[in-house]
C-alpha cells in the first residue's frame, strides 16, 4: 500500500550558526527537504536564551506549517555554534549546550513536536556530516563570523582547536579580519604602521563620505563606528571591505588575508591531520566560492588536504536526523 504524504515519517534538521539559523523538514526515508526556513543568529553562547527560543520557534513554525507535520517528526538534530560542550560546574551559566537544549525544547513544544529523539550537537558536527556520503571521521574547518577546527570521529567531536569566541580566539574569522582591518587602518593613521586604503574605505562603510580631513575626527569615525557595531556578527560584516582593498592591491589588506589563512591552517595543523583525510570547510569565508578558500588551500597543501566546501550544515543535520530516525539508532549510526 502506498503511503500518503500525511503518514510519512518526518525528520527535522537545524543548523544554528553565528550569522544565521536554518531549519528543514524532510521525509525520514530520503528525498529533498519538504520545507526550509531561516532566522537570525543562533550562537548558543552569544544569543540570549529567550531570543534564541524565539528564532528557533519562528523557523520551526515555518517548516511545520502544513497540517499534520508536527506529530510526524520522529527525530530532531540541531547543530549550534557554541554548543559543543556542557557548562563547567561553578562557571557563570551552564554553557551553550544547556541554553541551546532549553531553547530548542521550548520551541518544539510551542509547535507540538514530540519527537522520539532530540539531539543537540555542535555546528561543526552537522557541517562535517554535510559532506557527500555523510563520512564518520575527518576534519572540519569553520570560518565565518567565528572560526574553529574540529576533528570528527564516529560523527562526534573528538578534538578541537580554537573556536574560543571573538574575545579570546576565532583567529582568521570574519570578525578577526574586520577587527584587524580597523586596527591597522588606525595604526596607519597614527604613523604606527604603513598607510592603507582601508582607512577611507572603512570610514565610508560607517557613512563618512567623504572622510574627514582632520586625522583626529577620522580616528573617531572608525572608533565610534566599531563601538556601534557591538555584536561580533555586525562587525564581521566589514570583512568584505578588507577583501575589496586586497583585490585592488592594498598590501596591508593582502597581509591581513594571508595571515588569516595561515591562522586557519595552524588550527587545522594543531589536530595533527593525516595526509589526504577528509576535510570539510564551511562558513562564508571558506565555503563554496569562499573568498579566503584559495589562500587556505595553498596553506593546507603540505598535508595533502583538499578542502571540500559545503554551504552550511543543514544537509548534515537532516542526514544525521534520518540516521537517528531508524529504530534503535542514534544520529549518524
Amino acid at each position: 500500500m502506498t503511503r500518503t504524504a500525511r503518514t510519512t515519517t518526518l525528520v527535522l534538521g537545524i543548523d544554528a550558526g553565528g550569522s544565521g539559523l536554518r531549519a528543514a523538514v524532510a521525509a525520514a526515508d530520503g528525498g529533498p527537504p519538504l520545507a526550509t526556513a531561516s532566522a537570525g543568529a543562533g550562537n548558543a553562547r552569544s544569543v540570549p536564551e529567550r531570543l534564541l527560543e524565539e528564532r528557533l520557534a519562528h523557523a520551526v513554525g515555518e517548516v511545520l506549517a502544513a497540517d499534520g507535520r508536527a506529530e510526524r517528526v520522529r527525530c530532531v538534530v540541531a547543530g549550534f555554534a557554541g554548543a559543543g560542550v556542557t557548562g563547567v560546574a561553578g562557571a557563570p551559566g551552564d554553557g551553550g549546550h544547556g541554553r541551546a537544549r532549553r531553547a530548542l525544547d521550548a520551541a518544539l513544544a510551542r509547535h507540538g513536536v514530540r519527537a522520539a529523539s532530540v539531539h543537540v550537537m555542535a555546528d561543526s558536527e552537522v557541517a562535517f556530516a554535510a559532506a557527500p556520503g555523510t563520512p564518520p571521521d575527518g576534519l572540519v574547518l569553520v570560518a565565518g563570523t567565528g572560526a574553529a577546527a574540529v576533528r570528527i570521529r564516529g560523527h562526534g567531536r573528538a578534538a578541537a582547536a580554537d573556536g574560543c569566541g571573538w574575545l579570546t580566539g576565532d583567529d582568521g574569522s570574519g570578525f578577526w579580519i574586520a577587527r584587524e582591518g580597523l586596527r591597522r587602518a588606525l595604526r596607519g593613521l597614527d604613523g604606527r604602521g604603513p598607510a592603507t586604503t582601508l582607512l577611507p574605505r572603512l570610514a565610508a562603510a560607517f557613512g563618512a563620505t567623504p572622510a574627514p580631513a582632520d586625522p583626529y575626527a577620522l580616528r573617531y569615525v572608525l572608533i565610534d563606528g566599531a563601538r556601534a557595531a557591538s555584536e561580533p556578527a555586525r562587525l564581521a560584516r566589514l570583512c568584505p571591505v578588507v577583501f575589496d582593498a586586497a583585490a585592488d592591491g592594498d598590501p596591508v589588506a593582502e597581509g591581513i588575508l594571508d595571515e588569516a589563512a595561515g591562522l586557519l591552517a595552524d588550527s587545522a595543523a594543531a589536530l595533527r591531520p593525516r595526509r589526504g583525510e577528509p576535510l570539510v570547510t564551511v562558513g562564508g569565508l571558506i565555503g563554496p566560492a569562499g573568498p579566503l578558500l584559495p589562500r587556505l588551500t595553498t596553506r593546507l597543501s603540505p598535508w595533502s588536504l583538499t578542502p571540500h566546501p559545503v554551504a552550511n550544515g543543514l544537509p548534515g543535520a537532516v542526514a544525521l536526523a534520518r540516521a537517528g530516525a531508524k529504530p534503535g539508532a542514534g544520529p549518524g549510526t
